[in-house]
């Protein structure tokens, strides 16, 4: 499913507009994003939770030449899900 067959259905679901449900739907995402990049969880219970991961620096090898070379702290978005959302 796209993003625009999402908005769609959540359209007709809500009996908004789709452009309503476009600007809802952007600004849940931009809070989400917002949320979890200072390092904060957002549960909605039964649904999941939205938290950063974050993962070590490590070494690791360029597979075509075979040198060593250092690989970076990084951090990404991540989504654990809840109990109804698992039963499914």
């Amino acid at each position: 499913m796209t993003k625009a067959d999402f908005i769609t259905l959540a359209a007709e679901k809500s009996e908004q507009t789709k452009a309503v449900t476009s600007e809802v739907l952007d600004a849940i995402l931009a809070t989400i994003t917002e949320v979890i990049s200072f390092d904060d969880k957002i549960n909605f219970p039964g649904f999941g939770t939205f938290s950063q991961s974050k993962r070590a620096a490590r070494t690791g090898r360029n597979p075509q030449t075979g040198a060593v070379l250092q690989i970076a702290e990084s951090k990404s978005g991540k989504f654990t899900a809840g109990k109804n959302l698992k039963n499914l």
